[in-house]
């Protein structure tokens, strides 16, 4: 193979492992700053803050003396706070029982409880503060579709489409239907009938006119899942499918039908493309998709999904609306993580829906292509993940720590030195091998 053909695929290389990079410094430095500013509250010292493990690239002193780190291995970070035998906040004992007292209350070992555990705690409730606050920023700067529904930007679409609406238009009618309000409008396009012209009814500069329009959800692509089988083959969002397997289509509903009767089998697609005719071959992928009643759905799927063929004109929410919106968000991915991981637990789901380090950054790099608004959901997604793996009851997690802490708030005093040490082993060992199994999963699984 030449050089040049490799080209592509180290750029593309190098894309993934800075997006990941990138998202997961983000999500671990308000990780670790919870611990350090919930801490300094509380009367705990830290000594170092550090971005990354192994040989340090930079750091500085701040005026408490605290010191301030970037390290060669961006894959996490932590917060050494006086007493720390180490970065997973093991005690050492030494140097703890040299103190003075006053000193000893500002170390994680010779703090109050209520002190210590506020400081654990705070990791995980910061990823979650950051999940709920970029959820509802979304929300807020995106908006939400106004009613009536009204056109604000026609999406292109192949010749074949007639669409003679035009920005500005209010939809009233569709196929001498009226159009109800937003959040009954799904339902209401369900019962339209499947052609590839509708009559419109709108309003437009004050007059009821009406005109030609596609069906309102056509073979559109809007968004495109990382890991799928569209992304494999280079699908992109604004392609347009017109045929499956040779049969032309009109609506996202009959793409839908044709992948589910696929049943796995490889299709063909006829993709319109920027006024170019291309066709792809992908064969849908097993998916187990979570439902609100946090059980899992299994189809297949080729990774794509469809919207209106143009863009709704919005308005903006409120702000308290707009956090609700982030925190309704954060508390669906962890129940629906919590369900899922029951569910692999009991063989009801595949367990290759566990992402290792590969998936994650491969999912990284494809949320990162889709554009900015994407890759920073993705960041509040996983800012949610690393906050609730991270409160996972394991020794060395912080979920481990706040066991201990609880043990201790029951029994009058903390488990020994020599038990944690053991307990701290356990947990580590159990840490590697779920690492080691995700790894497996994403170097072997389909």
């Amino acid at each position: 193979m030449e050089l040049t053909n490799l080209i592509p695929q180290f750029g593309g290389l190098i894309y993934t492992i800075g997006a990941f990079v990138l998202a997961l410094s983000i999500i671990v430095a308000i990780h670790e700053y919870g611990h350090y500013i919930v801490g300094r509250w509380c009367g705990i010292y830290a000594e170092v803050f550090s971005l990354g493990f192994g040989p340090v690239l930079f750091s500085r002193v701040d005026k408490r003396g605290t010191k301030w780190q970037f390290a060669l291995l961006p894959l996490g970070g932590y917060v050494k706070f006086l007493g720390d035998a180490d970065a997973a906040s093991g005690k050492d004992g030494a140097l703890v029982d040299a103190l003075p007292e006053e000193r000893k209350r500002m170390t994680m070992h010779g703090a109050p409880l209520w002190a210590r555990a506020c400081t654990v705690a705070a990791g995980p409730v910061f990823n979650f503060i950051l999940s709920f606050l970029i959820f509802g920023a979304i929300l807020f700067f995106r908006g939400q579709p106004t009613d009536p529904l009204t056109i604000d930007q026609l999406t292109e679409l192949p010749p074949a489409y007639e669409v003679a609406l035009q920005p500005g238009d209010q939809i009233l009618a569709i196929n001498g239907e009226p159009a109800p309000e937003l959040d009954e409008f799904d339902a209401f396009v369900r019962d339209l009938p499947t052609e590839q012209v509708l009559d419109y009814r709108v309003l437009r500069d004050g007059s009821e006119v009406t005109v030609d329009g596609p069906y309102p959800y056509p073979p559109l692509i809007n968004g495109l899942s990382p890991r799928s089988a569209a992304m494999d083959v280079n699908l992109r969002v604004g392609d347009v499918i017109t045929a499956v397997d040779g049969a032309p289509i009109h609506t996202f509903e009959a793409l839908r039908t044709a992948v589910a009767d696929a049943d796995g089998a490889p299709l063909q697609l006829d993709v319109w493309r920027d006024g170019e005719a291309m066709e792809f071959v992908l064969a849908p992928k097993r998916v187990d998709l979570p439902q609100p009643d946090g059980s899992f759905e299994t189809r297949w799927l080729i990774g794509i999904s469809g919207g209106l063929f143009f863009e709704a004109a919005t308005e903006r929410g409120g702000a308290l609306q707009s956090l609700q919106y982030g925190v309704e968000q954060t508390w669906f991915i962890v129940t629906s993580s919590i369900s899922g991981l029951k569910n692999m637990i009991t063989g009801a789901i595949s367990s290759c829906n566990l992402s290792g380090p590969i998936g994650i950054a491969q999912t990284s790099g494809a949320m990162a292509s889709q554009g900015a608004q994407s890759f920073i959901y993705f960041i509040a997604v996983l800012s949610t993940a690393v906050g609730l793996l991270n409160l996972f009851p394991i020794p060395v997690l912080d979920g481990g720590h706040l066991v201990f802490h609880a043990y201790e708030a029951v029994t009058g005093k903390p488990p020994s030195d020599r038990a944690l040490r053991v307990l701290m082993g356990i947990g580590l060992t159990l840490l590697l091998s779920l690492m080691v199994f995700a790894l497996g999963n994403d170097l072997f699984c389909p």
